[in-house]
């Protein structure tokens, strides 16, 4: 069988993989969250997103394994960096886009004091993909924007929660829209979850917003990312002119956790679990 192809599909095009392939992802979401926990002193004001891009790339080469995003649809960047109203897909070392309160666009893409910032890393660990995303903050962040992070870190375990076979997809949308929209801040529609395993992007769509008992329905066996992007206005974006950097359209802060998920017989399990309690900027 191709390495690729493991596994069954589901009417919907979703693979099923086997219980050992479990400790593949394992492998793969372990390094992955341990580039995250080892970046975080790193982020600081004064430090740029094209520095932690260069760090990132090297812990990746360290570890004999391969970035995703190298190379991917022409991307050159070990990681994705998301400052402030950046949505995601921020690319590191690039200007940094004007925000709401800012006169001009940023010269450079020095990290200045209040900053939060998302930082996206996809590893390859002998063909398996471990994908992760969190959130990080430069000095002392203002209590809207902690507010954000809080919402949008409890969305995600809000989505998570949902995992088990038997629940569909609308109820891990739900989840997350129903905590999002209650907490009167806007989840973003543009972006979602993906499939992943032994390829980096494949079915199912994982939204972040939808109606209970709708989509398909989980099984055990199913790999994927849950990644919710919030807004603390509106949940429309844009994407701007180098077709990758995505922004709020009311330049408004946005905020992003991302977890690659296994559901198993019970429940699920969480691939990309911080070793070290860092998961949340103001944890460890």
């Amino acid at each position: 069988m191709d390495e690729k192809h493991r596994g069954r599909l589901t009417k919907k095009g979703i693979r099923i993989y086997e219980p050992a392939d479990f400790e593949g992802m394992h492998r793969a979401g372990k390094l992955a969250a341990e580039i995250l926990d080892a970046v975080a002193p790193m982020v600081r004001i004064g430090q740029t997103t094209g520095a932690l891009d260069d760090a990132i790339r090297g812990m990746v080469e360290d570890a004999g394994a391969k970035s995703a995003t190298i190379g991917y649809k022409g991307y050159q960047h070990a990681s994705c960096i998301s400052v402030n109203h950046v949505v995601c897909h921020g690319i590191p070392g690039a200007k940094i886009p004007k925000g709401k309160n800012e006169k001009t666009v940023r010269r450079h893409d020095e990290l200045t004091e209040g900053d939060i910032v998302n930082i996206d890393v996809t590893v390859i660990v002998d063909g398996w993909f471990g994908d992760s995303s969190r959130m990080y903050k430069a000095g002392t962040i203002k209590p809207f924007a902690e507010r954000l992070i809080d919402i949008t870190h409890e969305a995600l375990f809000k989505g998570i929660e949902a995992v088990r076979p038997g629940n569909t997809f609308g109820d891990i949308g739900h989840a997350i829209q129903n905590f999002v929209e209650g907490s009167r801040m806007g989840v973003v529609r543009d972006f979602c979850g993906h499939g992943l395993g032994r390829v980096f992007h494949a079915p199912p769509n994982v939204l972040h917003y939808g109606r209970p008992g709708t989509g398909a329905v989980l099984e055990e066996g199913m790999f994927f990312t849950i990644e919710p992007m919030v807004n603390l206005g509106r949940p429309e974006t844009k994407v701007l002119k180098d077709n990758w950097t995505a922004v709020t359209h009311d330049k408004s802060l946005s905020a992003q956790f991302e977890h690659s998920v296994g559901v198993t017989a019970s429940g699920y399990e969480l691939f990309t679990l911080s070793p070290t309690g860092k998961f949340h900027p103001t944890w460890g």
